[in-house]
């Protein structure tokens, strides 16, 4: 147990030297938060005998100091999804905007709410990457190539 507080503080006075570099006190606190929040999750692995899902990596602080960090591997964004069905023959036949999610569920393991895909839809429609026109079946748009 003595070891572990002897780490302990060995720790947090490495980490004060990067925190205290930044001016904004908010700044100071968010990245206390981040550190701790690693520090409770690489200990939890440790107890638990379980694999880490994260890995760590060094990131660059506004004043050029290094601080480690872990990144989360995350599913891709509903942005990043669209894009990927454009390169694909999904949009040949109009789809609703429920059918796109639908579909991102099923193949991409992606739970977008539709309120989420439809500004990227619109942002797209606007580009003109994908067309939009009024569903004759309901007061609704569907999205198809041009």
């Amino acid at each position: 147990m003595n070891k572990q507080i002897e780490k302990l503080k060995k720790q947090l006075a490495e980490i004060s030297e990067v925190v205290n570099t930044f001016k904004s006190e908010a700044v100071q606190v968010k990245i206390a938060e981040k550190l701790f929040d690693v520090l409770i999750d690489v200990d939890r692995v440790d107890t638990e005998g379980g694999e880490a899902y994260k890995r760590s990596r060094k990131l660059k602080a506004d004043n050029g100091a290094e601080v480690y960090g872990t990144q989360v591997k995350k599913k891709p964004g509903a942005t990043r999804v669209l894009n990927q069905l454009l390169a694909t023959d999904f949009f040949d036949v109009p789809r609703s905007i429920s059918a796109i999610a639908d579909h991102c569920r099923e193949h991409y393991d992606s739970n977008f709410k539709t309120s989420e895909l439809s500004g990227i839809l619109l942002k797209l429609a606007n580009e003109n990457k994908l067309k939009r026109e009024k569903s004759k079946d309901n007061n609704r748009f569907d999205y198809l190539k041009p």
